[in-house]
């Protein structure tokens, strides 16, 4: 069971890897109409994004989230009673993915509400929540510590509300529970993060789709993490139906 869940993760790490270029293409690629032909102009300097350790921190988040959803299918498949500790496991990390998603939508509506040239510039209000200030306001720290600080936030607040409706709850359920709130979550967020991004960038905003395109990313990323457990066991099913049958069914079979 354990290989077919490795393999989950690197089929959702493989996507991912795939999905960058196009979804950064669309998103920030310069479309134009020439006669009846359309145009799409995409810069060369997309693809170091792969240079780019952030890009590297996040593909491995993503994927450690992954692996740890899938352990409770690993538990069910195997038809072994989770301990506690392993059913906690996915509800702290379904509560770290819908806390990004949450922070994520804000993050796309500060950027959508309020414009750059503004006396509040959007994304830039997380770092008023910083809570180690640095002489330099509009630094790049005070921006990224103030929302790790909200995220933690939202963090424990998800943990807590999605534990309170999980613990009755069975494997099974708690699964489909999981699954089920971030997969509504995303859709969520996409809905409103494909048309801020689309609002801002005729806006002629030079920072703020890079806010609203944080949560187009996070959006499909999320959604695509929904369907690794679902895919998990489709392997199952699969070998379960080639693995070979023991003497005694195949003579009760006859």
């Amino acid at each position: 069971m354990k290989r077919w869940a490795v393999l989950t993760v690197l089929l959702y790490a493989l996507a991912l890897l795939l999905l960058t270029v196009p979804i950064v293409f669309a998103a920030f690629g310069t479309w134009g109409k020439e006669g009846e032909n359309i145009t799409f102009q995409v810069s060369q300097s997309t693809l170091t994004l792969y240079l780019h350790w952030g890009y590297w921190l996040w593909l491995a988040i993503l994927v450690t989230g992954q692996a740890l959803l899938l352990l409770l299918p690993i538990n069910i498949a195997e038809r072994r009673l989770p301990a506690r500790r392993p059913v906690k496991i996915p509800v702290i990390v379904t509560g770290l993915f819908l806390a990004n998603l949450f922070v994520a939508g804000l993050a796309t509506l500060l950027c959508t509400v309020f414009k750059e040239n503004s006396a509040i510039n959007g994304i830039e209000i997380f770092q008023r929540l910083n809570p180690f200030p640095t002489h330099q306001a509009d630094s790049g720290w005070s921006l990224v510590s103030g929302m790790l600080t909200t995220l933690v936030l939202f963090w424990v607040v998800w943990v807590v509300i999605f534990r309170n409706f999980a613990k009755s709850d069975d494997s099974d359920s708690l699964l489909q529970r999981s699954t089920r709130w971030l997969l509504r979550g995303s859709i969520l967020e996409l809905l409103i993060a494909v048309p801020s991004h689309i609002f801002v960038r005729r806006r002629g905003d030079c920072c703020a789709p890079v806010g609203t395109f944080w949560g187009i990313a996070t959006g499909i990323s999320v959604m695509l993490l929904c369907f690794g457990p679902g895919v998990f066991f489709l392997f199952v099913e699969r070998f379960e139906r080639l693995k070979p049958k023991p003497l005694g069914q195949k003579l009760n079979a006859k």
